[in-house]
Formats: C-alpha cells, structure tokens, sequence
C-alpha cells in the first residue's frame, strides 16, 4: 500500500464528504469562501491498492506569517479520513506534511474529530451534582474508544504535539463537544430523554403562541441584531454582519439544505434567531441569539426543539451543540451553557482535538508567540 496526497478539485472534495456521509461543515469546499483571509486548498488521499478515487480529503487553510512567506497549514476538524480504520497513522500523515511542505507551511495543525472518551447524561448530571468535583476530568469517562486511543498513541509516535490547555495558539476548534444522538428516535423518545425544565419549557412557549420559521438571507440583519445584544449581555465579542452573510452564501451555494436561519417570535416580536448547519447526517446548532426581554416565553427552547426535529427528519443521526468545557464546579462560568445543553438528553465527547507538527521549529515559535500576542 501506498498513500500519495495531491490537490484536488471541489467536485472531487464534496464527492469525498458524500461517501463518508458526514464531516464537519470546515471541512466543506464553501468553508474556504468563508475564511476568505486565509489561502486554502483541498487536498485528496489516494491509495494505490484501492484505484483512482480518493479515500479521504481535507481542506486546508494557509495562515501566513507576518513579514515571512511561509504559512501555517492548518486542518479545521480535518483531515476527514477513515481514522478507525486506519492501523499506520503515519504512512497516511507523512506524505500530506510532505506536500504542505513544498507549499512553504513551516507548521501543521490537524483537528481528528474521531472520539477518544465519552461522558453519558447521567454521569454529566452526577458530576454537575457533586460539590467536590469541579470538572469532568476528574470523573471516569462513560467510555473510552479503543480506536480514539490507538490513534492518540501513534499520533504520539509520529511526533505530533497533543492538545495544550494553555492560552495563544493553543486556541482552535473545541475538544469537547456538547451531542444529542437523533437516530432512530421518536418524537416521544427525544421528548422523555429530556429533562422536566426542558420539557415544561417547550410545552409553555407552544401555549404562549411561540411561532418558529425558517427564514432567508434578508432574515440576516435581524438576526444580527439580536446576536449583538446577546453579545453584550452574555461578554462576548460579536462577528460582524458581512460574515454572517458570506457563510449563508457560500454554504447555501454548495448546498441549499446546507444552512438554514431560524426565527422564533412572539406577538410579531423577534425573541430567539439561531443558525443550522447540515452535513450528511450531521447536524450543527452553530450560531444562536436571544432577546433579553420576553425570555419567559422560552423562545430558545422553541427555537431548539424545532431544529432538533428537523435535523432528525433530515436524516442526521447527531444534533450536535458545539462546545463544552470539561468545568462543572459551582463557580464555573460555563456551568449554565453545560446545565441548558445536559437538559436535551444528549452526551458529551471528546475528540482527540488539535495536534501540531513543526517543520520549521523557530518559525513554529515565532508564530505560537505571535498568536499569543494578540490574545
């Protein structure tokens, strides 16, 4: 067996993503629309024992450093490769740095989103529970998968950097992440995996006369607005307008079921916008907003419920609502966001998160110190 990796077209890309029949949505040939201010490239894995299509694609986005041509090679929850089945990490990672190389990346950051462990509800809800435990860390994980660890541990031979916790460049994708699992559920099971708050919520905002709509591009500047106010009222800088606006479009070009705007209001009032996004047989809650005011009809939970339907009607198996961190301490100030997440039911995992290879290791440091400069 021999791997090569070479550059392919968007049609080959997406062909990829359709065979393995889910990948993260920044691995989409439309991602690199979005993220316009970086260069990329999708790239193919070809075996030669396995014919002509490729067995696994990526893309990749070049981050250049300031005042040198030489780029960081970075893979957002990618590559998407047959990571379970794959027993020599290294022979399928070797040629991929080869290329990045001659394309001047001084560094790699790949993201697997294989899962290493797993914490199901209930073991969530204990933890929350129990005022000596201050993360999920320090209770035993639901499940570890065999193949998660494998492929940590080669990674590890092969000389690739694990995930830091510390600040700077260390920040990227998010390890853990927040899934509800969708497939051959009911309506009547998704609602009895609920918590009663969750259920009480959705059967209120029914009763208040909450309407929820799918909306389009022009809904966008409505959304924006109360996006910014949850900004200002949550402590979180928000994306501007025109980001918003280049996402819909490229994503809605590749796929018209690829993105959709949430609307729920109340009396004519605009109270909860979120954004959906679908790959295959995944699908993501990836951008919500509130009103401050009229937060007792339970717009959110409207809004939620109706997505999570959709998303199993559209036949995603995983509604996933990003990420988590592992703090469940009573002073931690993510412990809201894990508490409204744990009431849908679902299940935390943990991917084997970003990992770092240096080829050129000074530049490699001068970027990773660039990065945490600019906080």
């Amino acid at each position: 067996m021999t791997i090569t990796v070479r550059t392919i077209s968007s049609e080959e890309h997406l062909a990829v993503l359709d065979r393995f029949g889910a990948a993260s949505f920044l691995q989409t040939p439309a991602w690199a629309r979005v993220k316009s201010e970086w260069r990329s490239e999708s790239l193919g894995w070809f075996d030669s024992e396995s014919g002509p299509e490729p067995i696994g694609a990526a893309l990749v986005l070049y981050r250049q450093l300031p005042k040198v041509k030489r780029h960081l090679a970075y893979l957002p929850e990618g590559p998407v490769l047959d990571w379970p089945g794959i027993h020599d990490v290294a022979a399928h990672l070797s040629p991929m740095v080869a290329h990045l190389r001659k394309r001047g990346a001084f560094g790699v950051r790949i993201g697997p989103t294989q899962i290493y462990r797993r914490w199901d509800n209930a073991t969530i809800k204990a933890a929350v529970a129990d005022e000596n435990v201050t993360s999920l860390l320090e209770v035993r994980a639901t499940d570890t998968d065999p193949d998660g660890a494998r492929i940590r541990q080669r990674l590890l031979d092969a000389g690739w950097i694990p995930p830091r916790t510390s600040a700077g460049f260390a920040a990227g994708q998010p390890a853990y992440n927040f899934w509800l699992p969708l497939a051959d559920r009911t309506t009547d099971d998704l609602l009895a995996g609920m918590n009663q708050q969750w259920r009480r919520n959705i059967k209120k905002a029914a009763k208040m006369g909450v309407e929820v709509t799918v909306g389009g591009p022009t809904d966008l500047p409505a959304f924006h607005q109360l996006y910014v106010e949850t900004a200002e009222r949550d402590g979180f800088g928000p994306r501007p307008l025109p980001y918003f606006q280049t996402m819909y479009r490229a994503l809605a070009e590749e796929d018209p079921e690829r993105i959709r705007l949430y609307l729920a209001h109340h009396d004519g009032t605009l109270v909860a916008a979120t954004i959906w996004i679908r790959v295959g047989t995944h699908c993501w809650y990836s951008y919500g907003a509130s009103s401050t005011a009229k937060r007792d009809v339970r717009g959110s939970n409207a809004i939620q419920w109706q997505m999570i339907q959709d998303a199993r009607d559209a036949g995603a198996t995983v509604y996933d609502l990003r990420g988590v961190t592992p703090g469940v301490g009573a002073g931690d100030p993510e412990l809201g966001l894990i508490q409204f997440k744990v009431g849908t039911g679902g299940e935390i995992v943990e991917y084997l998160g970003e990992w770092d290879l240096p080829i050129n290791r000074p530049l490699y440091k001068a970027f990773d110190w660039y990065m945490s400069r600019r906080g």
